[in-house]
């Protein structure tokens, strides 16, 4: 009797352990679910802690310029956001996320939920954000909040972006930066979809 109490006890133990040891995304957040085009994601992290990033994601010095280091705000009154708020904005209906990198790097894996606008084109889809077309260009008083990210913080795209977008007129006020981009998501493990 006294052996499958202490049996019991370890296999309890052990189960404990591990719940414990799950790499969660917050001490609250073991995942969170997003909805995409194609339904419903699960964002997560990937379990084996051994896991290392390969490939450009683990590629820590590229030639400034042009990958120079992006500021932490790419503009006056834009937020910096972290992985946190960026899974918050992709779990509110009223938000968008961007990535705002070229489609070949967004088929290659991109957050889920994000929609593709690459910053070259950005300011010609405005629509898609909440802005509507007016004689001087566009009227942005039901933008809605957005999040844009590209490769990193040594990536410009999002940035040259957000820049385009205030000067033709979104309000820096719903515009959120997402600085550590794809290297940053891929080095937390988190979910990615595509490629």
């Amino acid at each position: 009797m006294m052996r499958l109490a202490l049996t019991i006890a370890l296999t309890l133990a052990a189960g404990t352990a591990m719940a414990e040891s799950q790499v969660s995304i917050a001490k609250d957040m073991p995942s969170a679910t997003v909805q995409t085009a194609n339904g419903p994601v699960e964002i997560n992290r990937i379990q084996d802690t051994e896991h290392e990033l390969g490939g450009d994601w683990a590629l820590t010095s590229r030639p400034c310029p042009e990958f120079c280091i992006q500021p932490h705000s790419p503009a006056d009154g834009v937020t910096t956001i972290g992985e946190l708020e960026l899974i918050g904005m992709l779990q509110d209906p009223e938000a968008v996320v961007v990535d705002s990198r070229t489609q070949d790097w967004f088929e290659g894996g991109t957050i889920p939920g994000a929609i593709n606008l690459p910053y070259t084109y950005v300011v010609d889809e405005l629509a898609q954000l909440g802005c509507e077309p007016d004689f001087d260009g566009w009227d942005c008083e039901g933008a809605k909040p957005v999040a844009l990210f590209c490769n990193g913080i040594w990536c410009g795209q999002s940035p040259t972006a957000i820049r385009n977008m205030i000067e033709a007129g979104y309000p820096t006020e719903r515009i959120f930066y997402y600085r550590g981009g794809m290297q940053v998501w891929r080095l937390l493990g988190l979910t990615v979809i595509g490629g």
